[in-house]
């Protein structure tokens, strides 16, 4: 089995950081694979980095993988290609090859130069949708497109009531998940406000529901707990919170970003809208007023960790090296 060493931005002891690239190697580990993870915790730092890079050599030295493993481009693609000489797989999931709001527009820009320059050293890219594929300049070497599974033993319906007293919630209100982050320009959180302060006019003991730095294990209580799943984001790659949803059985209310509209084809009730809050309301109003869960988890086999697992490892042992 292949010797793989994960790069993973952000801090190692924040467990709802960068869940979906641990979650995946935690996933190839049970495969058989042997995953030593390293966690990137500066990227703007000249001097951090610096030192970080040494740390990284040590590792690559100590571990010898097959497989050098990118979970982000920007300077952790970049990181990990002047760091080592190992076999590199990136992958790419959003901000890291689009625009963002999130900081400022020369960060962004420095940010995807470098995730453009990391792909001359890569021997493999994963895109999480077609979209991100579509904005490389370039493709030196094989492509995929492999989104983020999701672990269905996780994220699986139950019943909302239940779901509710686990997290001590009012059993009588409407609540939307929105999956916040650390981004709230990102996400548009202002135009989600908005969204929900139209759909009160209609359904006034409704509530958002902001999601930020919540242990992911409470992430399938707090959606079969909602009544919606409520994304505005300016951009998204593949995004997972979506996935997860639709095994959920968690009724989707979008804009049309990244891959969603693909994600929610048969899936009832769920609406695609453009960015204005008073369409976005009235499509909430419309949701919730059916009182249905969604039919998202008859779709939970093509979303699976299961499947996506497997197209990864197929990359990583196409890379192994004759030992």
């Amino acid at each position: 089995m292949p010797r793989v060493l994960a790069v993973i931005p952000g801090d190692e002891n924040d467990r709802s950081s960068m869940v979906f690239a641990r979650r995946q190697m935690s996933s190839l580990e049970k495969r058989g694979v042997k995953v030593r993870t390293f966690f990137l915790s500066s990227r703007t730092s000249p001097s951090e980095v610096f030192r970080e890079l040494r740390r990284f050599r040590q590792a690559v030295k100590q571990f010898d993988p097959d497989v050098v493993h990118a979970h982000y481009g920007t300077m952790t693609a970049l990181f990990c290609a002047m760091g080592s000489a190992h076999p590199l797989v990136i992958s790419f999931r959003g901000s890291d090859l689009n625009p963002t709001s999130d900081i400022g527009f020369l960060r962004s820009l420095v940010g995807r130069l470098f995730s453009q320059v990391s792909v001359l050293r890569a021997k493999h890219v994963i895109c999480v949708s077609q979209q991100l594929q579509d904005r490389l300049w370039a493709r030196p070497c094989p492509t995929s497109i492999i989104f983020d599974g999701v672990d269905l033993s996780l994220f699986k319906p139950i019943p909302q009531l239940e779901a509710r007293r686990k997290l001590g919630w009012s059993l009588d209100s409407k609540l939307v998940f929105f999956n916040l982050g650390g981004r709230p320009a990102g996400k548009r959180l202002s135009l989600a406000e908005s969204a929900i302060d139209h759909a009160r006019s209609a359904i006034p003991d409704i509530d958002l529901v902001p999601v930020s730095k919540v242990a992911p294990e409470q992430i399938p209580l707090y959606m079969n707990g909602c009544d919606c799943l409520l994304l505005t984001s300016d951009w998204e790659g593949s995004p997972t919170v979506v996935k997860e949803a639709l095994a959920c059985n968690l009724p989707v209310v979008s804009v049309d970003v990244g891959d969603v509209k693909e994600l929610l084809a048969g899936v009832e009730p769920s609406r695609i809208v453009p960015s204005d809050p008073k369409v976005i309301g009235e499509a909430i109003i419309d949701v919730l007023k059916t009182g249905a869960r969604s039919n998202g988890s008859t779709r939970a086999g093509d979303v699976s960790e299961e499947n996506t697992t497997s197209r990864v490892l197929s990359i990583y042992q196409s890379l192994m090296p004759a030992r």
